[in-house]
């Protein structure tokens, strides 16, 4: 691959343009903003220039309302040899370019599984794709010649090629991240009108239940309307469990002792269920998740401090797995948590303590 039109400046087109042209591609930028196609190209992810003959790959990064016609449009002037798009909807899009009339030859749905609450230009970074998930939807009939510089365009990105059938990506998509996006939603939701009492009390469960929750609505509106029928069958059973499990919970409230031992039975349920279901989220490098342990170490709020408690972990020869920050409410402080292997934990403790930290374990 030597050139690349990307169509649609976003954070998702310009993190593949910066990608690109990190990697010495020449990528011309395309968008129905002039004002956001120079933004990144200012950015270093290529030119605002027309392309002055068709490339290699046209990469079409514009809201899924809007995929079909751009790539129509694409695949009718013959701007590329190949053409892609990254929605996040794969079903919808290919029936639409089938009922435009479209030769599909030259076509493949692609999906990075890859984002950040901020959207635009500004926010978009050459890394944004690497080691994550990158879904291919070829159908029978599709050129080889198309698959395989889809394969490149991955690779360029250093991202994880995943083959599907474009239905069960929309269907998997709605468990793994649509419904996340609502569910996330609907519970700061109830944060906007709560007493400020409240509200100062939220700690870091509420931070990572509601973090995806500042994600740009229009943007979600978008995605949502693209694929409606399976983030509404997986609601309405989020939705029984609820209900259930309100049950349950009036059940501990009720005197009589039967509903009590129903409503405990039924709380336990949902609880290990809960359990279940996160034991089968992938850990560290998509393998199986591993069995660790957490330390969380006092740290200050000062330069340097983060600098400090993993330049002393490297001293003891221990590699951090995971790490996040838990910040303590109105105090220039927090703790940090140090996730690692369960035989250097003794290891590290002694470490940091004896250089001065404070550990909770």
């Amino acid at each position: 691959m030597r050139s690349a039109l990307v169509i649609g400046t976003g954070l998702i087109g310009t993190s593949v343009a910066l990608a690109l042209q990190a990697r010495g591609v020449q990528v011309y930028l395309e968008d129905h903003d002039p004002t956001q196609a120079r933004t990144a190209a200012a950015l270093g992810a290529g030119t605002a220039e027309p392309p002055p003959g068709p490339v290699d790959l046209a990469v079409v990064a514009v809201p899924p309302a809007h995929v079909a016609d751009t790539l129509a449009g694409v695949l009718r002037r013959g701007a590329a040899r190949a053409c892609i798009d990254v929605a996040s909807v794969k079903g919808g899009p290919r029936r639409q370019l089938q009922e435009l009339g479209c030769d599909l030859s030259a076509y493949l749905g692609t999906h990075p599984m890859a984002g950040r609450e901020r959207s635009g230009p500004l926010a978009a970074t050459a890394d944004l794709f690497e080691g994550r998930p990158w879904v291919l939807t070829p159908s029978p009939g599709d050129d080889t010649e198309v698959l395989n510089l889809a394969l490149e365009l991955v690779a360029l990105c250093r991202a994880v090629p995943v083959v599907m059938d474009a239905d069960a990506h929309d269907r998997a998509v709605a468990l793994v991240s649509h419904t996340p996006q609502l569910v996330s939603s609907l519970v700061a939701a109830r944060l906007k009108d709560a007493d400020e009492t409240a509200v100062r009390l939220c700690g870091q469960g509420i931070r990572d239940v509601t973090r995806i929750a500042a994600s740009d609505p229009a943007m979600w509106l978008d995605i949502l309307s693209a694929n409606p029928g399976p983030v509404a069958d997986i609601l309405a059973e989020v939705a029984a469990d609820l209900d259930g499990t309100v049950r349950a919970l009036r059940g501990l409230e009720s005197a009589d002792a039967q509903k009590r031992t129903g409503g405990t039975e039924g709380i336990e349920d949902v609880l290990r269920r809960g359990n279940a279901g996160r034991e089968r989220v992938p850990g560290k490098h998509g393998a199986a998740p591993a069995a660790y342990e957490v330390l969380a170490v006092h740290i200050g709020d000062q330069p340097g401090e983060l600098a400090r408690i993993f330049a002393d972990a490297g001293r003891a020869g221990v590699n951090i797995e995971d790490v996040r920050i838990e910040h303590a409410t109105g105090q220039q402080a927090g703790f940090i948590q140090l996730t690692v292997e369960p035989g250097a934990v003794a290891q590290l403790t002694a470490e940091l303590r004896e250089r001065g930290w404070s550990i909770r374990r």
